[in-house]
């Protein structure tokens, strides 16, 4: 076995032996068309219809539209490196998977555990967002409707526990179901954001783009430093509200909208042709996500002035209909609003595939409990671990509010990025014989601008959710000397072979 202890390595070869386990074979029924639906489907989501607003009154500005742009450059060419793996080693687990080839068993525990809290807080806090939306459209036809039920001093969001137990229910039926949902409701909230749009730039006012990138803040201004970005922080001088700072820490936040590739390579092992179809549905997300985005934020900063988007005393955040009912077309406002509720289903619901496929390679491998990688015989899907997932989100979705999500799943998403870009140029070094069904263009170039890009917006994240990812990375690594280094099924390999005969 290549590399021994927690450097070994799990060669590609071996990778692709194991899944035709029986008992863990995972169905191949998908296509480049469901692998762009379920990318497009969790980008279009939470992102667009709430993050847009928020992140142009709060943090940048007009300019909200240049920090897509600038978010996407990162996500492009990261992207460019996942279709290459995701060709190479068409194996669910996505970002875990590459590293455990490249890196070794370490890092690849390191940043499974990574993802788990990338797609787990993501999902929850996305279902407690669609239980606000449903709130909102009862109300908006006059049915009284509290999502949100005191018990001591947690709140029961039912509305969110509902929404989980549903998908989970869906996705334990199998992928291809899962795929032909997202279809239909992606559909549907494509066409609301082409309406928005179209509809939007008939109240388009010029002055509302001056100042196209408003005056930064001073720090006392800006909040508690902790709250700040790190590099505005480490340069010191104004805050990261507003200004060329703000515009940094913006375009960090909004890639918050663009996760959806990745959870596009975690279901490379379930694509009929992943060397095709795989690097199609990655850059076809990507791609058609980021016109959409930049569309969206030009039309909603022209229709009205950046500090109406300002997140308010109450703590209540300006969304898209917000623009539309400040110009009094409130029809459009609700008609946006039922767009987000439909719109955010599939949103967590690949978020939920997503994590059960890196549970399942991390169970799989041995690093979990082995019997969480059993596969229905008759679907074809990893309910155990299915049923498992949806369980946490449906708690902590249910119970806990979460404040500053995106930030924490930035952070864990671009930590990703890195290693996936750095893995393009080791895996071309150490296996350049590999089949690759797309080749990244210019290695090591494009990998080296990825990560530099990726590591560029984490450093433009707040020192508070540095922090708490330093934490959450702590306790990974505790679990991995007490448990999964000694259960790891390549380690357990690596020990027989090393027995006397």
């Amino acid at each position: 076995m290549p590399g021994n202890g927690i450097w070994r390595t799990k060669t590609v070869e071996q990778s692709i032996l194991d899944t035709d386990e029986p008992d863990t074979r995972l169905r191949k029924n998908l296509g480049t068309w469901d692998l762009i639906v379920f990318g497009v489907s969790v980008v279009i989501g939470a992102g667009i219809f709430t993050l847009t607003a928020q992140v142009a009154g709060d943090t940048t500005g007009p300019a909200v539209s240049l920090a897509f742009v600038l978010a996407a450059i990162a996500c492009a060419l990261a992207a460019l490196c996942y279709a290459e793996f995701a060709s190479t080693v068409p194996v669910a687990g996505s970002a875990y998977t590459y590293s455990y080839a490249t890196f070794g068993e370490f890092l690849a525990w390191i940043i499974g555990w990574d993802l788990i809290l990338e797609f787990s807080i993501a999902a929850s806090a996305v279902a407690k967002s669609w239980s606000s939306y449903l709130q909102q459209v009862m109300s908006g036809i006059g049915i009284s409707l509290d999502t949100k039920l005191p018990l001591g001093p947690l709140q029961f969001d039912w509305g969110a526990m509902l929404l989980v137990a549903v998908l989970v229910a869906v996705l334990i039926t199998g992928t291809k179901l899962s795929a032909r949902v997202s279809m239909v409701i992606t559909a549907i909230k494509v066409g609301v954001v082409l309406f928005i749009i179209i509809a939007g730039i008939a109240y388009i006012k010029p002055d509302n783009y001056t100042p196209f990138v408003p005056e930064g803040q001073s720090v006392s201004e800006g909040g508690p430093a902790l709250h700040q970005s790190l590099l505005s922080l480490l340069l010191g001088g104004e805050s990261s509200t507003f200004g060329i700072y703000g515009l940094l820490a913006g375009a960090s936040v909004v890639f918050f909208a663009f996760i959806g590739f990745d959870v596009v390579a975690t279901t490379a092992e379930e694509t009929r042709d992943p060397q095709r179809d795989a690097p199609r549905g990655i850059l076809g997300s990507v791609v058609i996500t980021t016109v959409l985005y930049v569309g969206v934020s030009l039309v909603l900063t022209g229709m009205v002035r950046y500090t109406e988007l300002a997140t308010g005393p109450d703590g209540q955040s300006a969304t898209l209909a917000t623009a539309f009912e400040i110009n009094g077309v409130n029809w459009a406002a609700t008609l946006i609003s039922v767009g987000a509720l439909i719109g955010l289903i599939t949103v967590v619901m690949v978020l939920l595939l997503g994590q059960t496929r890196v549970l399942f390679a991390m169970a799989r491998d041995g690093l979990l409990p082995r019997g969480l990688a059993k596969t229905d015989p008759h679907r074809g899907t990893p309910v155990r671990v299915t049923v498992l997932v949806g369980a946490v989100v449906f708690v902590a979705s249910g119970f806990f509010s979460f404040s500053s999500l995106a930030e924490m799943v930035n952070i864990g998403t671009l930590f990703a990025f890195v290693l996936v870009s750095v893995g393009v140029i080791v895996l071309r070094s150490k296996r350049p014989d590999l089949p690759r069904g797309f080749r990244a263009p210019l290695v090591p170039a494009v990998p080296i601008l990825a990560v530099l890009a990726c590591l560029w917006l984490m450093i433009n994240l707040t020192a508070f959710t540095w922090i708490r990812f330093l934490v959450w990375m702590l306790a990974g690594v505790i679990i991995y000397v007490l448990y999964s280094r000694t259960h790891s099924v390549l380690g357990q390999r690596e020990r027989a072979d090393n027995l006397p005969d």
